[in-house]
């Protein structure tokens, strides 16, 4: 399945191809997702990145040893996170308008999350900890996923 997203001005659009027609989203409660976001970052989980329009307008910020976060030069928007060692791109939901079903699956670093809120929601949680011990795992068995 594939859909459309673009940024808040438009400089910026791009399809991702999903695996499924209701996609799975993820809430990180890191503090880089916060500072990046304003609050956590509600994703969903991997996609392929197509037919990308406006990729001069596109930045992409390493963060870490392991990830890049892409915006929109021009407006701000924030357009994907990138998995570096798993080659995965993450895209903000809010994207997506409403024309996608979600379902909240997960929350990482759930160690990180502030007191301020809470999510009513019954997902998996990870902490920081176990997500870099998933992906390790995960790497040394050969799988990008």
């Amino acid at each position: 399945m594939q859909t459309k997203a673009k940024c808040l001005c438009g400089s910026v659009n791009f399809e991702i191809e999903l695996s499924t027609s209701k996609p799975e989203v993820a809430a990180c409660h890191c503090s880089m997702c916060r500072k990046w976001l304003g609050g956590p970052m509600l994703a969903i989980d991997s996609g392929k990145l197509i037919n990308v329009s406006g990729e001069s307008f596109i930045t992409r910020y390493s963060s870490s040893e392991w990830a890049e976060r892409g915006f929109c030069n021009k407006c701000g928007t924030s357009l994907f996170y990138y998995l570096l060692p798993a080659e995965q791109y993450h895209f903000p939901a809010g994207l997506f308008g409403g024309e996608l079903s979600f379902n909240f699956s997960h929350q990482i670093f759930i160690d990180e999350k502030p007191d301020y809120y809470d999510f009513a929601n019954e997902t998996q949680n990870m902490t920081g900890a176990e997500i870099f011990a998933h992906f390790e795992n995960e790497n040394e068995n050969g799988n990008n996923t």
